[in-house]
């Protein structure tokens, strides 16, 4: 009898990205690429001038979408990300949200 592989373990990352990040299209080029890769999730501008996003899925493709947050778009100038891993939400879908 034939068995499905076992579906990929889901994560959950949240990144803070700090930089020239705001006013660079880090945002869109984030849903744009998050999309592609068929991650869930969202991205937002802070107040302090960083820009945080939460990325759901597969750890390998989680991972990927860390490594492209690093480099960003090629107006962007990233100082520093720091990644904090939680309980996946089950989010759908990928988008921009406002910061309240």
């Amino acid at each position: 009898m034939h068995k499905p592989a076992p579906q990929s373990k889901q994560i959950r990352a949240r990144v803070v990205i700090a930089g020239k990040v705001q006013g660079v299209g880090y945002r869109y080029a984030t849903v744009d690429t998050a999309s592609q890769l068929g991650l869930s999730g969202w991205v937002r501008n802070l107040p302090d001038n960083r820009v945080e996003a939460v990325f759901e899925g597969s750890r390998e493709v989680v991972e990927e979408m860390i490594r492209w947050c690093y480099q960003g778009p090629p107006a962007a100038v990233v100082k520093d990300v720091v990644v904090e891993y939680e309980e996946p939400e089950g989010l759908q879908g990928f988008d921009v949200r406002r910061f309240e």
